[in-house]
C-alpha cells in the first residue's frame, strides 16, 4: 500500500512523533509511506518519509490572517494547490489526516480534493477542532454551542488566537459543510471520552474507532539517575508534574496550591515552558526538554506523577509515567483516566486539590503494576491497529 500522511509537524512533538512511528511499522511491513507537513525541522532518521507542505512564509502568513480575520484553515491557498498536484502524481491508497490546523493547508481546497479522489481517508483527531467553530479544546470554559452551532466565541484569543474579528460562527457552517459528506471516511480517536464528543458533533454519522496513543516502552522505562543529588534534593520525596507548556488548563494553579499544603518531606518538579506562569521559589522548575532519555530518568526518580489537567484527550505523559515504574494521580478530565487501574494510580474529581493532596500523602508504591499497565500502550501494539485499518477501509 501507499499511504500518505498530512500533519503539521513531521517527527517531533507527540502527533509528529505519532506519524513518525506509524510509517516506521509500515515501512518494516513493506509498504510505502509520505508526511506531508509544514512546520518545523524533521529528524534526520525520519527526513525519508518528510514530504514538505509551502514554506515557512506561508506559515507566518497564515497565522498572521489568523491573529486578524480568525480563519484557521481557510489561508494557504497556493501551497495547498501545489501539494495537491503532488499527491494526485503520488497515488496514495489511503490518506491519513492527522491536525489540520498549524497555519498551514487550505481545508476547503483540501476536501474538494478529496471528495473527488474518492479513496479512502483515515482522520485521526488528536483534539476538537475539527468540530469546533474556532478552539481546540473547550472543557476548561465549559463551553457546549459546538453541539448546535459556534458564535461570539469565549475562546477567541485562545489557540488558535485571533486579537481581531470573531469568526467562529462563519468557521462552524463552512468547517461542517466541508467535512461531511466524504466517502469512505473513517474517524480514530485516542480516547473513548473524545469519541463521545464525536458522537454529539455533526461528524457524528462517521464510523469511530478507538486507537490509544502508544510510548516507547524500551526507551521509558526505570532509570537509575542522580537526578536528586544533582538538585540537592536526595532527601525528598519527589510529587512530578510535566507538560509541553504550563497553561492554566494543564493545572499550573492547582501545583501551586499543593506547593503551600505539602510536607517538608516533598518537593514539586515541573517539567516544561513557563511561558510567563509564576511559581514560588519552592518549586523545582526544569525547561522543556527534547531528550526522552532525560526526561524517562525524571519520571524514574519521582515518587508520583500529577496530572491536573482540565482539558486533555489521551495524554502521553500519564502512559511516560506509568512505563518508568511511576504512579499516576490525575483529575477525571476526558480521556486521562482512561491509562489508568486500580493497582497503578488515582482519579479525583477536576478540581480536587484536596483529594491528590491526600491521594499523594498515602505514599503507595506500584512500581511492578505500573510497568505492566503501560506495555499495553506499546506503541508497536498500539500502532500496528492502524496497518490493519488501513487494509480494512482499502478493500
Amino acid at each position: 500500500m501507499k499511504i500518505l500522511m498530512i500533519n503539521a509537524v513531521c517527527g517531533t512533538t507527540s502527533t509528529g512523533r505519532i506519524c513518525a512511528d506509524i510509517a516506521d511499522l509500515l515501512s518494516e511491513a513493506g509498504h510505502e509511506c509520505k508526511i506531508a507537513y509544514a512546520r518545523g525541522n524533521v529528524p534526520e532518521k525520519w527526513q525519508k518519509y518528510a514530504v514538505k507542505i509551502g514554506s515557512d512564509a506561508d506559515v507566518k502568513l497564515h497565522a498572521l490572517s489568523t491573529r486578524i480575520f480568525d480563519n484557521t484553515g481557510f489561508c494557504s491557498k497556493s501551497a495547498t494547490r501545489k501539494f495537491l498536484k503532488w499527491v494526485e502524481a503520488f497515488q496514495p491508497d489511503v490518506i491519513h489526516l492527522h491536525n489540520l490546523h498549524g497555519y498551514y493547508i487550505h481545508i476547503g481546497l483540501l476536501f474538494e480534493f478529496l471528495k473527488k479522489y474518492n479513496k479512502p481517508v483515515v482522520w485521526t483527531l488528536h483534539d476538537c477542532w475539527s468540530f469546533t467553530g474556532h478552539c481546540a479544546y473547550y472543557s476548561f470554559e465549559k463551553c457546549d454551542r459546538w453541539q448546535t452551532g459556534c458564535y461570539s466565541c469565549p475562546l477567541k484569543r485562545e489557540y488558535p488566537g485571533s486579537s481581531g474579528f470573531d469568526r467562529s460562527k462563519k468557521n462552524y457552517e463552512q468547517k461542517k459543510q466541508l467535512f461531511c459528506g466524504v466517502k469512505n471516511l473513517t474517524i480514530v480517536t485516542p480516547s473513548e471520552w473524545l469519541k463521545g464528543e464525536i458522537e454529539k458533533s455533526y461528524l457524528k454519522d462517521y464510523p469511530v474507532q478507538v486507537i490509544h496513543n502508544g510510548i516507547d516502552t524500551e526507551l521509558f522505562r526505570p532509570f537509575k539517575s542522580n537526578f536528586k543529588e544533582k538538585h540537592g534534593i536526595a532527601d525528598k520525596k519527589i510529587v512530578l508534574g510535566v507538560a509541553n507548556v504550563w497553561a492554566k488548563r494543564k493545572g499550573i494553579a492547582d501545583f501551586i496550591r499543593l506547593s503551600e499544603r505539602l510536607p517538608e518531606a516533598y518537593k514539586i518538579v515541573l517539567v516544561g515552558d513557563l511561558y510567563g506562569e509564576k511559581i514560588p521559589d519552592s518549586i523545582l522548575h526544569i525547561q522543556h526538554t527534547d531528550s526522552q532519555k532525560e526526561l524517562a530518568e525524571i519520571y524514574s526518580v519521582a515518587d508520583v506523577f500529577v496530572n491536573p489537567t482540565y482539558e486533555d484527550n489521551f495524554p502521553t505523559t500519564n502512559l511516560e509515567a506509568l512505563s518508568c515504574g511511576t504512579a499516576v494521580l490525575t483529575y477525571q478530565t476526558g480521556g486521562s483516566p482512561e491509562s489508568l487501574c486500580d493497582t497503578c494510580g488515582r482519579a479525583v474529581a477536576q478540581g480536587d486539590t484536596e483529594g491528590l493532596l491526600q491521594e499523594i500523602l498515602k505514599g503507595a508504591s506500584f512500581s511492578e503494576a505500573c510497568r505492566a499497565q503501560a506495555e499495553k500502550y506499546d506503541k508497536k501494539k498500539r500502532f500496528s491497529e492502524y496497518i490493519e485499518l488501513y487494509e480494512k477501509v482499502s478493500k
